[in-house]
């Protein structure tokens, strides 16, 4: 549920309605404007000057990006998996099949053939990459599968008590773009796996927060956006809109098919979060500023009978209508001008 500024347009709309009786009540529409005596509004509310931030509130899901299916490389019996929730590094294992282990190395691409000696791609160049980062050097990083990258590729093997082919396949590794976090294990221990079939489903270790706004909305949260989010423990973080959704849909409240984009929050101090997934939490946005402004509540608008709106300044015993030029809504309040308005005036409004 999106809040805050739909909050205030409704609010609007109430207080126009209300003004409009207001107004057939003090007099009719041929009576001028000024001092009148029929009697004080309910309540009033004092004009305020500061700062209106353009605020909104939307409900989000905690939880970890780039989630990814790993499919098993080997036919067999699946003999080891981590545990869910745990998190695997390269070259440890992510799960073993017929007693073999098969390991995380980092890169985009998938591990979709055996490679030996002669063989050239984008996948032999990710492989050699991560066989220097684990110190299995002689060699440059390139797409060509040389000899030094099989002698480097069977001292791996030995380092892993495995069989020195010089030769490395899906039954060997498994790329991911980095070190991922067990979301769940969708083949049993004990149970066949089959190439292709899937056996891990994984996520990046990063925590973030997805949440949806309406389009109309969405000016509040540009990528770079500071917010702050109310997690489940009733503590606050602070995060940074990562990404906006280019796509427009409609949203998954059925009494709501306003267009909707999605947006992801990245958090400033991820370590701070807890081991909290798939939990709700409330994205607190703030957009534009108008520093040092006049306010009143939104419930203090009059529609005028001549167009535009107006407020009910009270002084004393004595009421008179100002018409004033609005500017933002915000927070409950909406910045006013005009009518000779100061701070600390009263203006009266709907008794609460």
């Amino acid at each position: 549920m999106r809040r805050g500024r739909a909050v205030a347009a409704v609010a609007a709309v109430l207080a126009v309605t209300a003004g409009t009786i207001a107004v057939t009540q003090l007099g009719g529409a041929e009576e001028p404007a000024g001092s009148r005596n029929t009697g004080l509004p309910p309540a009033t509310a004092p004009v305020e000057r500061g700062d209106l931030r353009d605020s909104a509130q939307a409900d989000g899901t905690l939880g970890y990006d780039k989630q990814h299916k790993i499919n098993s490389g080997a036919a067999g019996t699946l003999t080891w998996a981590p545990r869910t929730g745990s998190t695997v590094e390269r070259n440890e294992r992510l799960y073993e099949v017929d007693g073999r282990a098969v390991r995380l190395m980092y890169g985009s691409g998938p591990m979709y053939r055996t490679l030996k000696a002669g063989d050239k791609g984008r996948d032999v160049e990710q492989l050699e990459r991560n066989l220097a980062a684990l110190g299995y050097t002689g060699f440059t990083p390139d797409t060509e599968y040389t000899e030094l990258t099989e002698a480097a590729v069977k001292r791996w093997q030995k380092a892993q008590g495995s069989k020195r082919t010089g030769r490395v396949g899906p039954q060997d590794i498994a790329f991911a773009p980095g070190k991922v976090r067990i979301k769940s294990v969708e083949t049993a221990v004990g149970d066949l796996a089959q190439p292709g079939a899937p056996v891990l489903t994984t996520t990046g270790s990063e925590r973030i927060v997805t949440f949806q706004l309406d389009v109309a909305e969405s000016q509040l949260a540009k990528a770079g956006t500071e917010v702050s989010v109310d997690l489940p423990d009733g503590t606050s973080a602070p995060g940074t809109v990562s990404s906006v959704g280019r796509t427009a849909k409609p949203g998954d409240d059925p009494q709501d098919n306003s267009p909707q984009v999605t947006l992801t929050v990245s958090f400033d101090k991820p370590d701070d979060v807890g081991g909290f997934d798939q939990s709700p939490v409330t994205v607190n946005l703030t957009g534009e500023t108008r520093k040092d402004v006049l306010t009143v509540p939104v419930n203090a608008l009059l529609a005028l009978p001549g167009g535009g709106f107006g407020v009910e300044v009270v002084r004393g015993s004595a009421v008179r209508e100002v018409k004033v030029e609005l500017g933002m809504f915000a927070e409950g309040r909406v910045e006013v001008s005009g009518g000779g308005l100061s701070e600390g005036m009263k203006v009266g409004v709907p008794k609460i």
